[in-house]
């Protein structure tokens, strides 16, 4: 494990990659979408000058795919996918993807030419477990590991938590997401000093010990879990009150006072991971 080494898999806009850069940490990031890499480049233009942040473009995919892949670039920009289904259920929601051809990532090939880093932030919709997969190969394990959650199918948040688990990790949290712009961490950088961070729209948020809430173990997250699928269901894209949104916020009231609920409904959420 490299400790001062971050990778950024799903780099966007580089809302995250920007606080890990400001802690001092180098960035490996990954990012598919080509307009949103030079988006990056342009952006981070001196931090990929001085080596600090350097940036792999195309899609990681697996290796039946061959050297390219087909890759449904969102109108939704954090939709975008290599996942045909995950591309039409997100046009029923009114977003329509384009279709552009790209070069297949081999996440494996990073690991061993990169190194393995303190760190793995993974956000990149229908191929997060590829990227988790891969370090069954490696002969350490990043300290903390976040991805996002499925928010439709529990089964697929179980088999995610299970190889976490496998890979070693025995603590967890599951972080919404939905509150994380705007909020601010006062942290600390590699060398000592204090950084203060405000997250812009598209932030993941702080990680590892900087994160608020206690680590629960492999019960606990699954307990966890359960309880905000049940909130999916009442609240989420595919519930009936999505389909009357009038009715929505008396709803969400009234289960808020009854069930001492804090924060938003039902949001969306990712699994931090700690060894």
């Amino acid at each position: 494990m490299i400790a001062d080494l971050i990778y950024d898999v799903g780099l966007h806009k580089g809302e995250d990659a920007a606080f890990y850069l400001k802690k001092g940490f180098k960035v490996l990031g990954i990012e598919a979408n080509p307009e949103l890499v030079q988006h990056c480049r342009s952006r981070f233009r001196n931090e990929v000058a001085n080596g600090q942040l350097r940036i792999i473009e195309g899609a990681i995919a697996p290796a039946s795919e061959g050297p390219s892949i087909t890759f449904y670039m969102n109108s939704d920009s954090v939709l975008s996918t290599i996942n045909r289904n995950r591309a039409e259920r997100t046009e029923k929601l009114g977003h329509k993807s384009q279709c552009i051809v790209l070069p297949r990532i081999d996440v494996a090939d990073i690991y061993r030419s990169c190194g393995v880093p303190y760190f793995l932030k993974v956000d990149v919709e229908g191929a997060d477990h590829l990227v988790l997969q891969e370090l069954k190969q490696q002969p350490n394990r990043p300290q903390y590991i976040s991805v996002e959650s499925d928010k439709v199918d529990f089964d697929e948040v179980e088999i995610q938590l299970g190889l976490l688990r496998d890979l070693g990790y025995r603590k967890f949290k599951a972080v919404q997401q939905q509150r994380i712009p705007g909020s601010r961490v006062d942290t600390k950088a590699l060398d000592g000093s204090k950084v203060a961070h405000v997250f812009e729209g598209g932030a993941s948020g702080p990680f590892g010990e900087d994160l608020g809430s206690q680590w629960l173990d492999f019960d606990g997250i699954i307990r966890r879990y359960r309880s905000i699928f049940r909130d999916y269901r009442y609240f989420g894209d595919d519930s009936l009150l999505a389909k009357y949104p009038v009715l929505a916020l008396p709803f969400k009231a009234v289960y808020k006072l009854g069930t001492g609920h804090r924060g938003s409904l039902p949001g969306w959420y990712d699994t931090h991971a700690s060894l």
